[in-house]
């Protein structure tokens, strides 16, 4: 299951890729928002984090207008490694090198196909391990200092 979140300015990508990942056959947690109504992206960059720090969901997406406020809110929560990606060349490696759980975009920035092309390099990319995992675990390691 992947969550998924935006504030107003990522609303209607958000649920153009809920739409897209649901007619794929992937199972998706709506975290919000619900509306174009103005509202607070790090109360829902939060909770879709918060599902995949606490194994609801195995990864998450969050969009705001530029994908920088809620990837920095997401990035909060213990657990989660958010990349803010526009071109699915970034999604790739930071799933391959970083072994991202959430993936940002910005609605502002680029549309549905790109979004798409992202979202689906993301999704189907797996971690390389090895080198990546000691740099991983040396990056997870800074939330304990």
């Amino acid at each position: 299951m992947v969550s998924i979140a935006s504030d107003h300015g990522g609303y209607r990508l958000k649920e153009h890729i809920k739409a897209y990942l649901t007619a794929k056959g992937i199972s998706v947690l709506d975290c919000g928002c619900d509306s174009l109504d103005s509202c607070d992206y790090p109360i829902f960059g939060k909770a879709a984090a918060q599902a995949v720090a606490d194994g609801r969901c195995e990864k998450g997406i969050v969009i705001c207008t530029t994908g920088i406020g809620i990837s920095i809110s997401a990035n909060k929560v213990k657990g989660i490694r958010c990349a803010l990606c526009s071109e699915p060349l970034s999604a790739e490696m930071t799933r391959r090198h970083n072994d991202a759980n959430m993936l940002a975009m910005g609605a502002g920035m680029i549309g549905p196909n790109m979004a798409e092309r992202i979202v689906d390099t993301f999704l189907s990319t797996e971690f390389e391990g090895g080198r990546h995992a000691r740099r991983v675990g040396l990056m997870m390691d800074i939330e304990k200092e």
